[in-house]
Formats: C-alpha cells, structure tokens, sequence
C-alpha cells in the first residue's frame, strides 16, 4: 500500500466515484450521507448514485480540497482518500462553522477506507498521514462529522474531542 498526492484532483473523478460507491455500499447507505437527496440511490445503483454524488464531488475536487491523497493497493486500486482543507477563505463549504475558519484550521476530509480494506489499519495509517501534513503547515487538525455515524467514535478514539455541535454535524479537534 502506498499514499500518494493526486496532483490533478478531476482526472480522477470518475475512479473516485466508483471507490466512493463501494464504500456508499459497505456502509449500508450511511456514507456518504447524501443529505442534501430526498430520496437516496438504492446501494445497487450505481447510476442513481453517479447522477447525485458527481456533481458535490466535482466541487470537492475542483474548489475545496487544497491537498487530495489516495491510498493504493498493489494492483494501483484506490483502498482509501483523505483530502487536506485549508485555505478556507472564500471557499463555499457552508458545513464549516465561521467559529473555526481562521488561518490555523485544517480540515480532514473526505477520509474513506474501501470496506474490503476495513481492520488492517489503513485508516489509522491515512489519518496519521493527514495530521502530520497539517502540522507540517502549521494548522490545527480539526473533522466535521455526523455524530451517528461509526467514524465519530473512531475520531474520539485516536484523540479527537468534540468541540461543537453545528448544524446536523458535529466538529472535532484533534486534543
């Protein structure tokens, strides 16, 4: 397995729709949340799902992620994502609350593990990753999560405290 910085984020689009699915389908529907869909794709969908996911993840791509990196498996298959947000200024990312955009703040975000991968430690190894590279750049390692879901508690569990509740999400720093 190997981390590697995506240097041309939309080049990878459609791979990553297709990784993005697999994890859609391994957690039952759960994530990615799709909350702004009233009616969710079925998680044999992929078409449905496409026509939904592709264009937020085409904004995510081409104007939030300052840093994207993919987790590849020996076959050159993505096995997981984190993406580093932090030039924050000017950016429309309305889930981030105004009490935390400041010059300090790094968002991790879209941090996934492909289910199949789920266990062996690539999360922790991609997460690990990622908050190194924001103290490298000097920032404050923060996530914006839902609280329901079974990444909130593996955030608290590798030393991330909440700090608020913000909408239908909740915000994380890293203690």
């Amino acid at each position: 397995m190997r981390i590697e910085r995506v240097e041309k984020p939309l080049e990878l689009k459609d791979e990553l729709v297709g990784f993005v699915f697999r994890v859609y389908q391994g957690t039952g529907g759960a994530y990615p949340a799709l909350e702004w869909v009233e009616n969710k794709p079925a998680l044999d969908d992929f078409d449905g799902f496409r026509e939904v996911y592709e264009p937020f993840l085409e904004f995510r791509l081409g104007k939030e992620f300052d840093e994207l990196y993919v987790l590849r498996d020996e076959g050159g298959k993505i096995a997981g994502t984190v993406a580093l947000v932090y030039n924050l200024g000017g950016k429309d990312v309305w889930w981030v609350p105004e009490e935390i955009k400041g010059e300090k703040t790094g968002l991790i975000e879209f941090f996934m593990v492909d289910p199949a991968y789920k266990g062996r430690g690539y999360g922790s190894m991609l997460l690990e990753f990622a908050i190194e590279r924001l103290k490298e750049l000097d920032k404050v390692p923060y996530v914006i999560t839902f609280p329901e879901l079974e990444a909130y508690s593996y955030y608290i569990k590798k030393g991330f405290v909440k700090v608020m509740d913000y909408r239908e999400f909740v915000v994380l720093k890293k203690g």
